[in-house]
């Protein structure tokens, strides 16, 4: 199963930044994809409306739990790959509290149910 860690690219909790300054959303973007990922599974979005919570993450696959955890930077990059494929690992996605990252136990902003699959139209 595919899982998806969509990561935030414009976040930067009330900083203003110079012109060409990358934002700190961007740098854990790169530093995610630099620590080594599977292809596809990094998804970069322009906003998880965590605005506040400095650099966000989600995670995500059909049939399964949705989580986003914020206040998360550049130095995370490993901790993130870890908890991502302990959810990838999770058939429900839902990790046993112990054997997350510690980030992931502290920083969740919030889990989203699953969504339910659609009956089939009738013809």
């Amino acid at each position: 199963m595919i899982v998806t860690l969509h990561v935030c690219i414009t976040c930067r909790p009330g900083q203003t930044l110079g012109e060409g300054e990358i934002t700190p959303g961007a740098r854990l973007h790169a530093a995610i994809l630099d620590a080594g990922v599977p292809d596809g599974v990094v998804v970069p979005v322009e906003c998880l409306s965590a605005c506040n919570q400095g650099g966000s993450v989600a995670l995500s696959a059909p049939g399964r739990w949705s989580y986003v955890y914020g206040r998360l930077s550049d130095g995370n990059a490993h901790d993130v790959i870890a908890g991502a494929s302990a959810y990838a690992a999770a058939p429900d996605g839902i990790v046993p509290w112990r054997s997350r990252p510690e980030i992931f136990r502290k920083q969740s902003l919030a889990r989203i149910p699953p969504i339910a699959a659609l009956p089939e139209a009738a013809e």
